[in-house]
């Protein structure tokens, strides 16, 4: 179960009860926020908005129906890559804008801030939302890396996700973790494939 016991509800399945709820969530106005980012290129292709809408579908794919884990995860990158983005804008929108963006907060990089610095952050530091939310970011991420033909960003992508992320998805969701395992052995198979580096013996 990790250090802690898990908080955020996670239904077994989508019931008519968790489809209520999910009904009830005030999502659209967070999306409308996301629409910045549609010009935000990704270097696998794509753009950034697309990206939010996938975090918050693997999100509920996994069964979190969360409010504020799914409002968070349509705009958790606005911060880090609008300039001069107000994060006014999303206290402003609900009753629960502070918590989504605490949250959001939790898993943007600090002007400054080295990248491992700033996942050992979240390792350390992270709350159970943050952490799940980090592992769905970089489920997303790990799937559009298929799509990348950079040989050493691949490497390099794949040796942070098993050093940093691994840790994360481990105490917090297991199935988390088997997927992420299974995206790091199907990019270093390609780059095995193509020459990149030398193939197992195991």
């Amino acid at each position: 179960m990790g250090k802690y016991e898990m908080h955020t509800k996670k239904p077994e399945t989508m019931d008519n009860e968790s489809m209520l709820q999910l009904k009830g969530i005030f999502l659209a106005p967070y999306m409308q926020l996301a629409t910045q980012l549609i010009g935000k290129v990704r270097y696998a292709g794509g753009n950034m908005f697309r990206h939010q809408i996938d975090t918050m579908g693997i999100l509920i794919d996994y069964g979190y129906i969360d409010s504020v884990l799914l409002k968070a995860s349509v705009v958790h990158d606005c911060i880090e890559d609008i300039p001069e983005f107000d994060p006014q804008q999303i206290i402003n929108v609900d009753e629960e804008g502070q918590k989504v963006l605490d949250l959001v907060l939790e898993v943007t990089k600090k002007e400054g801030e080295k990248k491992d610095d700033f996942l050992r952050r979240i390792i350390e530091n992270g709350s159970e939302k943050a952490k799940i939310l980090k592992c769905a970011d970089r489920i997303s991420n790990m799937i559009s890396l298929g799509f990348v033909t950079d040989p050493a960003f691949i490497e390099r992508y794949c040796n942070e996700t098993e050093y940093f992320i691994f840790p994360i998805a481990l105490e917090v969701d297991y199935t988390m973790y088997h997927e992420l395992i299974n995206l790091v052995i199907t990019r270093r198979k390609y780059l095995e494939d193509s020459g990149y580096i030398q193939k197992s013996k195991c």
